[in-house]
């Protein structure tokens, strides 16, 4: 089974959160890449610390793009209004991992995770769902100029108990100097927590808890591709298997195969055979065949067999089943890659 903790807590970020800032550049490099060139292999990171963003990776494509551009338009478009300086470091991709992909090889060895559960529309744990809806919605305050002293930097966080109660709610939000912390924690009461959450008098509200926020971004704090993971997923609440989405093409199934996880975990309890189900697979670089492939409900029943019946997670076959050449990846890079109706993963195979 499952462990059952009696309470949890969940966290995200808004799109304006440094980390999420280089997600966000990172994907959009990706996505310029498949415009041009579908069959384009991306492994690109991005770096943010103090005025500088530097940009690093490998790319093999006949796309003819400018990163440097790309981010400059991503930061813009988030809010930020400072110049970066930019370096950029992205090469060409090493042809000894080349030729293990070349022929429908795994682009890196490693282990993923998809899960679903029945207990929200989003077949997401609820504690997940409403993180990224408190930060979500902190973003949408700001830009519809409901709350114009919100800035872009921005975090939520939810603890709930195993039977659905939230407990605590938390937002730390980047504001303007002239705000007092008395009218953001009314303001943020009225305009974020409670649409949210409902009634919130029976719930710890925590508001910018260090006193001020003033500074965010880049100006504030570095942020890196790939370090929010457990905001990308399942919220630390199921296990990981250690690799990032963001600025990877699909042949690297670090990305692709966590997603046919989640396609084959949704399905499974979408066509009743889980209230909640955990798929694992695990890969050999190069190699087309993983090496393992596991699923299982909350209550220890194995569901293996159903899952490779009707799913093919060798790297192709997954590409192929959920179109993942196409440039649809810059969208998945803020609030979570699950949960979010219209992404291929996000079907339900009837099964």
């Amino acid at each position: 089974m499952f462990h059952l903790l009696e309470r949890y807590t969940t966290e995200s970020v808004t799109s304006g959160h440094p980390d999420k800032v280089c997600d966000q550049i990172s994907d959009a490099i990706l996505d310029a890449c498949l415009t041009q060139d579908p069959t384009s292999r991306v492994a690109v990171e991005s770096f943010g610390s103090h005025g500088t963003l530097m940009l690093g990776g490998e790319i093999k494509t006949a796309a003819k793009i400018d990163a440097e551009k790309i981010a400059r338009d991503v930061y813009t478009k988030i809010g930020y209004t400072d110049d970066l300086k930019i370096l950029n470091t992205i090469q060409a991709q090493s042809p000894d991992i080349a030729q293990g992909v070349d022929t429908g090889g795994a682009g890196d060895q490693g282990i993923m995770y998809g899960y679903a559960t029945d207990e929200t529309p989003e077949m997401l744990p609820k504690g997940v769902v409403l993180a990224h809806a408190l930060a979500r919605r902190l973003e949408a305050l700001r830009r519809d100029g409901t709350l114009p002293w919100v800035k872009p930097d921005g975090k939520t966080q939810v603890t709930i108990t195993n039977g659905g109660g939230v407990v605590t709610a938390l937002t730390s939000t980047q504001h303007a100097e002239e705000v007092s912390q008395e009218e953001i924690r009314a303001a943020l009461i009225e305009h974020l927590f409670t649409p949210i959450l409902g009634d919130v008098s029976s719930i710890e509200i925590l508001v910018n808890p260090t006193g001020k926020f003033v500074l965010g971004g880049f100006t504030a704090d570095a942020g890196l591709t790939g370090r929010k993971i457990m905001v990308d997923t399942y919220g630390g609440l199921m296990p990981h298997g250690g690799g990032a989405f963001s600025g990877k093409d699909a042949t690297k199934v670090d990305r692709s195969a966590a997603y046919m996880c989640r396609f084959a975990a949704k399905s499974l309890v979408g066509s009743g055979h889980a209230k909640k189900a955990l798929v694992s697979v695990a890969y050999a670089i190069g190699r087309i065949e993983p090496v393992m492939i596991e699923a299982f409900d909350d209550q220890g029943k194995n569901l293996t067999e159903l899952v490779t019946k009707n799913f093919d997670f060798r790297p192709r076959a997954i590409i192929e089943r959920l179109g993942l050449t196409r440039p649809i990846f810059q969208e998945t890079a803020a609030y979570g890659h699950f949960g979010v109706a219209g992404r291929p993963w996000e079907e339900i195979d009837k099964i």
